[in-house]
């Protein structure tokens, strides 16, 4: 019994010290107001950070690697732009949650925003509906 209180006692001074020793980060806290957020991560960020996060890639440069290493803030698929030819829904999925590993893996874990130029619909799916463009619907009178 005395080595079992011995071993319980080792953990909780361990768990203690991971507790204590953990850094609070205010711009995490859904608690804080959003501004008290926004000071507190824009107080963390490098100069490259601040960069980072203002420029939009193409995505056929982007990379988790890229994402991660350079705090990319967005990225764009421009027209015909896809992961692979003939790419299911899947691969879509696959790809646009790669790049979000990658910025939530860089060193404040903000996420990105991703845009598609889809204006004409988004038939770069395979196998997808493509729906008349809304000028052409306006044309019909009929929407």
């Amino acid at each position: 019994m005395g080595r079992v209180l011995e071993k319980l006692l080792l953990v909780g001074v361990l768990w203690l010290e991971v507790v204590v020793g953990a850094e609070y980060v205010k711009y995490k806290d859904p608690n804080q107001p959003v501004a008290a957020r926004i000071k507190d991560l824009m107080s963390r960020m490098t100069l490259a950070e601040k960069i980072g996060q203002m420029v939009q890639i193409d995505r056929t440069v982007a990379t988790e690697q890229i994402m991660r290493d350079y705090s990319i803030g967005s990225v764009l698929s421009g027209g015909g732009s896809a992961p692979l030819p003939e790419a299911r829904a899947e691969d879509w999925v696959n790809m646009i949650n790669a790049f979000q590993n990658g910025s939530l893996s860089s060193r404040l874990g903000i996420p990105m925003i991703y845009g598609i130029d889809a204006v004409h619909g988004h038939n770069n799916v395979y196998n997808a509906t493509i729906f008349p463009h809304n000028v052409g619907l306006g044309a019909t009178r009929q929407a």
